[in-house]
């Protein structure tokens, strides 16, 4: 039974908005979730409370007795999601994805709803954003629709739990949590105790019943997960859903997995006949063309675990204005300015400062890794000489300020997805370990030994010039 021990005088008390966490005093910065501006006074000072020791549910056992196969994934029947989860989704399990709107993430469970359907697994699909028919119209584009998938549109916490023991399905999937309310909380649907009555009610639910869970969840303008960040803390796997809405590819990365790995990365491509898996997205970031062109260069980027090859783009103009312009696209613009500055200064580059510079990548792919500044370097320098690099050539490797090349992490695995692309040379640092059969690797220890690669330029004339001398 347990007592409330307090003093006569009530004082005022401190909660954080953002993730509950309350204290006695005020603070600029909540030390739970470290955010700036959440704790705000709501009351009396929180109660100092003692529990006696009550009633064991479940007697402990030793770890060995524990059957380990009620935690056995099963498939999604989406590869690539099942990659991302580590094998499928365990019973039990809650999962939730976050994606900024539009980006697909409505179009990818619908579809996982389909294929998770069958016989012995019926699947419920919850919608609190759309109406039924609304849903039902995007099924049959994408071709989602099955016998033993179920569909409703509730935005009553109390209904959709009502649905459960009806339906009883071996998997949920809510879209989304932010729009879900408890009749029995005060509070608008979204708010920091709505969403965490909604979420602890589902795991509870989906813990008892053995039922995976997916629950769709809002971001913030600055991409972060809307909603308080207790939500994080109680779903078992995070999920971001990622990728320019006016590109192709998509990618879902694994932020927390209590079941596996978060280094794995889902690779899709949204289309208009719905969004498909992509076991070899490395197409998607290439231009397929004939003879070489002068400012561009290829490396290879790791997601994860996974090696893609990429392209990077540069071109390189006569400024008109006295601040030439830097634009980039899918590149860190503070990483292109180092690039460029070291070209100039170590690799006596200097015709770039006065010229506008425009860099980019193929397909929407974003390089952020410092992998890719030797190719970055590359296809400015080639740009700036108007000379093409030779065919079949990757640049792997980081770039100091100092001109060096240094080493990076996977490099083998990088020049084996480049030698299976059929690229036959490579730019890396010292000591890249294995070389895979078929390939030529340079070993470069700064910028200038890696611009030896291009070749002398040859100046070209035009055609009215040779008839004027002769």
């Amino acid at each position: 039974m347990a007592t409330r021990k307090s003093s006569g005088k009530e004082r005022p008390s401190y909660r954080c908005t953002e993730c509950g966490w309350t204290t006695a005093k005020w603070l600029g910065r909540c030390p739970e979730c470290q955010a700036w501006g959440t704790v705000e006074e709501f009351g009396g000072a929180p109660a100092v409370r003692t529990t006696a020791p009550g009633r064991v549910t479940t007697a402990a056992v030793p770890i060995g007795e524990v059957d380990g196969r009620q935690a056995t994934a099963r498939s999604t029947g989406v590869p690539e999601l099942d990659r991302v989860l580590g094998g499928g989704l365990v019973p039990g399990a809650v999962v939730l994805l976050a994606g900024e709107p539009g980006v697909g993430k409505s179009t990818l469970l619908l579809d996982v709803a389909a294929k998770a359907a069958s016989d012995a697994h019926r699947t419920l699909y919850v919608t609190g954003e759309e109406s039924a028919s609304q849903v039902r119209l995007r099924a049959d584009r994408i071709g989602a629709l099955d016998d033993h998938l179920y569909l409703a549109a509730e935005t009553d916490l109390s209904a959709v739990l009502g649905h459960l023991d009806t339906v009883k399905p071996s998997l949920l999937i809510l879209d989304s949590v932010q729009t879900v309310a408890s009749p029995e909380i005060e509070g608008a649907p979204g708010g920091m105790a709505q969403v965490r009555e909604v979420a602890g009610a589902l795991i509870r639910a989906s813990k008892e019943r053995g039922m995976s869970t997916l629950l769709v969840g809002h971001v913030t303008k600055d991409g972060a997960i809307a909603g308080p960040r207790l939500l994080e803390h109680l779903v078992d796997v995070v999920l971001h859903f990622e990728g320019d809405r006016h590109a192709r590819l998509r990618l879902v990365r694994g932020v927390k997995n209590r079941y596996g790995t978060t280094d794995e990365v889902g690779c899709f491509e949204l289309h208009d006949e719905g969004i498909t898996g992509l076991a070899d997205p490395s197409g998607l970031f290439l231009t397929r063309r004939a003879e070489p062109v002068p400012g561009t260069c290829l490396t290879v980027t790791l997601e994860g675990r996974r090696p893609l090859v990429a392209e990077v783009q540069a071109l390189t103009v006569d400024s008109q204005i006295p601040s030439p312009r830097r634009t980039t696209s899918g590149l860190e613009t503070s990483r292109v300015s180092m690039m460029l500055a070291v070209l100039e200064q170590r690799g006596r580059i200097s015709a770039l400062g006065k010229r506008d510079i425009y860099s980019a990548t193929v397909g929407g792919v974003k390089l952020t890794e410092p992998a890719a500044d030797l190719a970055v370097a590359l296809a400015l320098a080639s740009a700036a000489s108007d000379t093409p690099l030779p065919k079949n050539l990757v640049a792997i490797g980081e770039v100091g300020l100092a001109g060096e090349v240094r080493r990076v992490t996977g490099v083998q695995r990088r020049l084996s997805e480049a030698a299976r692309l059929g690229f036959t040379h490579a730019l890396v640092p010292s000591d890249p370990g294995k070389i895979p059969d078929g390939m030529r690797v340079l070993e470069v220890a700064d910028v200038g030994a890696a611009l030896t690669v291009l070749p002398k330029r040859v100046r070209r004339e035009a055609p009215q010039e040779e008839g004027a001398r002769r």
